[in-house]
């Protein structure tokens, strides 16, 4: 697993027992940074480097010293790796210690249920998996966590709030409940 490092913005590579890190859910831009081009000076100016960076900043103010972004943390150019990042995704989820969901499309509050990230096929278990989302808009401004947002995220994604309020929860869900 790749992680960044949130200081220095470098990669790492860690083969087993990372340390603690937080994890970016997005939408992607036509900006994105990728894993070959971290580190390259020319970069800095794009749009989805700003994103990176900006995600490293909240986590380094969290205090933490890593975090996963899956534009610049998987090796596209390995199948090996892109294949063990698509079987290991929501065990990354699962184990980030926090999940900071950024929103592009979003400013205020009342923009929040509106946003295209509640559209896209993996929102799921980003969702489900980490024990704490933390949920910011356009210019890295806290909305408010999974906890106190739960009613309205279980509005717009039908998920209910026991689920989402307690990721335990969904592994004994009926199967009806799992596909609703």
């Amino acid at each position: 697993m790749w992680l960044l490092h949130t200081e220095t913005l470098k990669l790492h590579t860690f083969l087993s027992d990372p340390p603690d890190y937080v994890i970016l859910s997005h939408t992607w831009g036509t900006d994105e940074v990728a894993f070959e081009e971290m580190g390259q000076p020319q970069v800095t100016e794009r749009l989805g480097y700003r994103k990176v960076a900006k995600c490293c900043v909240q986590a380094r103010k969290d205090g933490y010293d890593w975090a996963w972004i899956d534009t610049c943390c998987i090796d596209k150019g390995s199948s090996a790796e892109s294949s063990e990042a698509i079987n290991s995704i929501y065990d990354w989820y699962w184990s980030a210690a926090t999940c900071y969901v950024y929103l592009a499309d979003c400013e205020v509050i009342d923009d929040f249920e509106e946003s295209r990230w509640f559209k896209r096929g993996s929102t799921l278990q980003e969702l489900l998996a980490p024990n704490v989302v933390e949920f910011y808009n356009r210019s890295w401004g806290f909305l408010g966590s999974k906890e106190r947002l739960a009613h309205q995220v279980a509005t717009r994604t039908k998920i209910a709030v026991r689920y989402l309020r307690d990721r335990n929860m969904i592994h004994s869900a009926c199967l009806a409940t799992k596909f609703h």
